[in-house]
């Protein structure tokens, strides 16, 4: 009678797979973070923003982009008075006309535009706000991460500090 080996719990092939299984994991994640932290750009020639009624063309080498509601009236308000070393492009959620002020200028879009601009720079809370540098005629790269602007009042600091 031939011996019967017992089989055992704990295998190589068990061991490794784990292994391929964790190491792919950790792939997955790596390159998910890597997609969202590269710098996008956007090319004001393909969406079309309007300030007013008129196409907005930009003529700054940076600016300070901010993502708003203008539901909520004291942003529009304190977007208005802020003035920085760099010029403002408040892009409004809900595309309503504001007149633009010395520092600011109001932006809206067409729904495919918001939504592009919105999936893009993968925007999920507003106000958000990063920066745009200039990179070629109407092309501009993104220049910082998008973050929340959790006190608007401190934009003013925040911006100074670069």
């Amino acid at each position: 009678m031939a011996k019967r080996r017992g089989k055992s719990l704990f295998s190589v092939s068990t061991l490794l797979a784990s292994f391929f299984g964790a190491a792919m994991i950790a792939a997955a994640f790596a390159y998910f973070n890597y997609k969202f932290s590269e710098y996008k750009f956007i090319d004001f020639k393909e969406w079309i923003f309007y300030e007013k009624s008129d196409i907005f063309s930009p003529t700054a080498e940076k600016y300070v982009v901010v993502f708003y509601s203008s539901k909520d009236k004291d942003t529009m308000e304190l977007l208005s008075k802020t003035t920085l070393k760099l010029p403002i492009l408040a892009i409004d959620y809900y595309n309503q006309v504001r007149k633009n002020s010395t520092g600011t200028t109001f932006l809206r879009g067409g729904t495919k535009t918001s939504l592009s601009f919105i999936q893009r720079f993968n925007i999920y809370e507003s106000p958000s706000i990063f920066f745009i540098k200039k990179s070629k005629e109407s092309l501009y790269k993104q220049d910082s991460m998008i973050r929340k602007l959790d006190n608007l009042e401190e934009l003013t600091s925040q911006v100074k500090a670069l």
